[in-house]
């Protein structure tokens, strides 16, 4: 067990990590999460570091592909910070980034909170607690060289590879009667590759991918808030970028996203 001078170091060589753009191999062996409650503790420090509030939410490996890459078993909460949120057409700088993919996202925007409570919320109450869904794009990165061995616990304290985010225009439709488990969606490069998908990729559904967020924030004590977005998981099997592409995020009739790398 860490204690809370160790957790804030954690938090203190991550954030620089991140600032600085610069990795580690994995963290120092004294330094390592226990568990998952211990990695969420270290990672809500990370977003104390914020110049605001919480933006919303991201669930990573949501799907086998994604949980043999990373050899872990389970998806993964992160958190989405203001300052690396982007709307649609922005253009980004992709830096140093090491995973240097990109994964097109159902994402949802939350009408009302779902705090911590004994009882795990029903996918009914999570959907009725849902205000708009939307077409995203997420660019992931790690902080860590070794990020396929250093295992669930460093993953989650260092913000469960959460980086930039292209969040789309809100669906005008009903989105309710939308099937997201079979949405068509597609990840097309500007004069380059494209990759298909479906809503049937993030856990079989992007909804029971929110109920399953939703209950292991309230686990862990955490609120998944009004207001707040939810990215759900990639529905296509990342696709590889470089600087200069231009990406668009097709996720039929969600609408399309799209972001320029510099």
């Amino acid at each position: 067990m860490l204690t809370e001078p160790q957790r804030h170091e954690v938090a203190d060589l991550l954030w620089d990590c991140w600032a600085h753009g610069r990795r580690v191999a994995e963290l120092p062996p004294a330094l390592q999460p226990s568990d998952r409650a211990e990695a969420y503790d270290i990672q809500r420090r990370l977003e104390a570091r914020s110049f605001a509030p919480l933006a919303g939410w991201k669930i990573g490996a949501t799907g086998p592909g994604g949980q043999q890459l990373l050899n872990i078993d389970a998806p993964l909460a992160g958190r989405l910070l203001v300052e690396r949120l982007h709307r649609s057409g922005a253009s980004i700088a992709l830096g140093n980034s090491l995973m240097r993919v990109i994964e097109v996202e159902v994402a949802f925007r939350m009408r009302h909170s779902l705090p911590p409570r004994a009882t795990p919320y029903t996918r009914d109450e999570v959907l009725d607690a849902v205000g708009s869904v939307h077409p995203a794009l997420e660019i992931p990165d790690t902080r860590y060289d070794n990020f396929r061995t250093v295992g669930a616990h460093q993953l989650i304290a260092d913000n469960s590879c959460a980086d930039q985010f292209v969040l789309g225009a809100p669906y005008a439709g009903d989105w309710r009667s939308l099937n997201l488990a079979t949405l068509p969606t597609s990840g097309r490069i500007d004069g380059g590759e494209q990759r298909d998908g479906s809503g049937a990729q993030v856990l079989g559904d992007p909804v029971a991918a929110l109920t399953w967020l939703a209950n292991e924030l309230s686990q862990h004590g955490q609120t998944l808030g009004e207001g707040q977005i939810v990215a759900s998981g990639s529905t296509i099997v990342p696709m590889p970028i470089r600087a200069g592409q231009r990406i668009v995020g097709d996720l039929g009739p969600l609408g399309s996203v799209e972001v320029t790398l510099d």
